[in-house]
């Protein structure tokens, strides 16, 4: 399956290199990486659609 400890690719390759230096962002004292600044981005979208998507409705009952 693997040429050995090296092998890149396949399906559970990550689509990044992360074996290199993270990326951080940093205002005065406050400092975070991008990938995690990236995260919470995704997670504070997500509960504002949850907060404004209505619900679906079942049936109307009798």
């Amino acid at each position: 399956m693997a040429d050995g400890p090296m092998y890149h690719g396949g399906a559970l390759s990550a689509p990044v290199d992360l074996g290199g230096a993270g990326h951080y962002i940093h205002w005065g004292v406050v400092q975070i990486s991008a990938a995690n600044l990236a995260v919470i981005a995704l997670m504070v979208i997500v509960f504002v659609l949850a907060l404004l998507l209505p619900f679906p409705r079942g049936r109307q009952q009798r």
